[in-house]
């Protein structure tokens, strides 16, 4: 009964750290979870601080004038561009230069990108029209044996068993059984994430070769070690919501998490390689068109130009007497800024020739802001249309960043249409009148143009912005209201992540009293036995002792016996009397001697 009571005291003990191990890996799970929705929490506080923010409505219409400055200058890049630019026209915009996951699924390749142009090609053709089976034959399982050695191998070289990464248990070497067919319970090598599946991931057939990608399948991080044979046919190419749900045991799930871990961290490598390689050739493609001297001040100038009209219009929208005057005013600031940097850097003309051009071009400029309100009734559907895609819930689910940019381009282009892209062409007009502003400047044309296209761009793009401000002061309230719900929301589910943490941590502390108490009474149980065996012991010496001690008895006192008789002196009775008749003359004398003394 004792034997029985400790097995299952025993089986209650592996249970016990298997449940404290289970809950110690779902503590961690909770924890990361937390993070993520601490940092979510985060960015919806951050994005509703931008609804109705001048400053987040100034950079995103920064980036769109940008944009439709750039793509009206690639309209006058020639042949010379085209040969210098490798047989390609202008084109600096993300999706040329910046191969996304979501646009090599769709065969869009960022053709631009001239460090990846190829790999991208030939991944891109591999990921639609290679099987699989070729591409494993080919390359992962030559790979395997680098990272893992074959179960038969390690059991011909004296290794007979190897542990079950999804059970913890030790599993056969020997892949033959007595009767030659193969052993089902034999060990394999197991990929994590079957080969197939990671083979089907758009991210990584994006950005890596073929050495590269099969390196990735066999990494030790997804190439962890082995199952059976039965679990491994079983489970095959399936993905882990394919799995039966009898295999998603608690080490599969730690062994799972590790290598998706592992993927996901191959995956952001790549997509920021290719991120940091298109932002490069969109740096060269731009300083190409403007890549000497001439031209790179020039573009350097007009981007300080646009932060200079992005910042005062900010500064407009805070004032709270706003009029389109002082508007103009503003944006005249800028622009007499922009013309001291040309004379600095390029012209070195009179200052009055300047304040000449500042005035000739601010009179259209403020006819402009003048029919602002006609304008925008003319570009009425871009009004509607972008009321429209803000209103939608989808586009709402959106970052305030992307969506004001989408809404942005939607409105500016509206207003370009109706003939703010005509202000471009009449300061153009304007300034060609005026010799130094009629340099060529190759690739580009002429310092009017350039300025008459960017000014164009940039009206636009103000007029743009006003309207978009307006469109957010209407819908303000309700989008930061949502905003204030996803924040709720989302500080419930931290505080719910929280809870369970607390329930987790607490099983845990009952666990591990319950591991503490069962401990003490085991050792408890083990010092009682020692004391058990330990008086049977004292019991058994006690009598083999008193054994011997009688044993002594007896033989010492046949000794004494057999000693005395041996020893002894025997006296007859006639000795008796005649030793009595000397004692009786010995007492004579002695009577006979004390009367002579007396």
């Amino acid at each position: 009964m004792k034997n029985e009571n400790a097995i299952l005291n025993v089986e209650e003990l592996n249970d016990l750290d298997e449940n404290l191990f289970y809950l110690d890996e779902l503590e961690e799970e909770l924890q990361e979870q937390l993070d993520f929705e601490i940092s979510e929490f985060d960015f919806l506080k951050k994005e509703k601080e931008k609804i109705g923010s001048p400053e987040a409505l100034g950079e995103t219409i920064k980036g769109v004038i940008w944009d439709q400055f750039i793509n009206q200058v690639s309209n006058i890049a020639g042949e010379e561009f085209i040969k210098e630019n490798g047989g390609m026209p202008l084109d600096l915009s993300d999706e040329a230069h910046i191969q996304t996951t979501e646009n090599f699924e769709n065969g869009k390749i960022a053709t631009h990108n001239y460090i990846s142009k190829e790999n991208l090609e030939y991944n891109y053709d591999r990921y639609k029209n290679k099987p699989h089976s070729e591409f494993r034959e080919n390359y992962v399982d030559k790979g395997m044996d680098k990272v893992l050695k074959r179960a038969g191998e390690l059991n011909k070289n004296g290794t007979e068993t190897v542990i079950d990464i999804y059970t913890g248990r030790k599993i056969s070497t020997m892949t033959k059984l007595e009767n030659g067919k193969n052993n089902p319970e034999a060990a394999q090598r197991e990929h994590v994430i079957a080969s197939a599946e990671l083979y089907k991931n758009p991210s990584l057939q994006m950005a890596n070769s073929d050495e590269e990608l099969a390196a990735i399948i066999n990494d030790p991080e997804n190439l962890q070690g082995y199952t059976t044979a039965k679990r491994n046919n079983r489970k095959s190419d399936n993905s882990a919501d394919e799995m039966e749900e009898q295999d998603k045991t608690e080490h599969w799930k730690k062994a799972n998490k590790k290598a998706e871990d592992f993927v996901n961290k191959k995956e952001k490598e790549g997509e920021e390689r290719l991120k940091e390689e298109g932002r490069k050739t969109q740096k060269e493609e731009a300083f190409r068109i403007g890549g000497k001297a001439l031209k790179s001040a020039i573009m350097t100038l007009l981007v300080t130009l646009l932060k200079n009209i992005i910042g005062k219009l900010v500064k407009w929208f805070r004032t709270a007497k706003r009029s389109f005057n002082t508007l103009v005013e503003h944006i005249k600031e800028a622009f007499t800024s922009f013309l001291d940097g040309i004379n600095s850097h390029l012209i070195n003309s009179a200052m009055g020739v300047f304040n000449t051009v500042a005035m000739s071009i601010f009179n259209p400029i403020s006819r402009i802001f003048k029919n602002f309100w006609t304008i925008l009734k003319q570009g009425w559907r871009s009004l509607k249309e972008a009321f429209n895609y803000i209103k939608n819930p989808e586009n709402r689910k959106k970052p305030i960043g992307v969506l004001l940019f989408e809404i942005g381009k939607i409105i500016i282009a509206g207003v370009s249409a109706v003939g703010a892209v005509l202000l471009g062409e009449i300061i153009e007009i304007i300034l060609s009148g005026i010799p130094f502003l009629a340099i060529e400047i190759p690739l580009l044309g002429s310092l009017a143009n350039i300025i008459g296209i960017f000014m164009g761009a940039s009206i636009s793009g103000v007029i743009g912005a006003i309207a978009i401000n307006y469109i957010q002061k209407k819908l303000e309230k309700k989008l930061k209201s949502e905003t204030t719900i996803k924040q709720i929301e989302k500080g419930n589910e931290i505080l719910l992540t929280q809870a369970k943490i607390q329930e987790v941590s607490e099983k845990k502390l009952v666990n591990k009293k319950i591991k503490t108490a069962f401990d003490i009474k085991s050792r408890h149980e083990k010092f009682s036995e020692y004391i058990e065996e330990n008086e049977k012991d004292i019991e058994e010496k006690e009598k083999a002792l008193k054994s011997e001690l009688e044993e002594y008895t007896k033989t010492a006192n046949k000794n004494l016996d057999g000693y005395i008789e041996k020893n002894s002196i025997i006296v007859t009775d006639e000795e008796i009397e005649k030793q009595k008749k000397k004692d009786e003359e010995f007492d004579e004398i002695d009577s006979l001697l004390n009367g002579l003394f007396d």
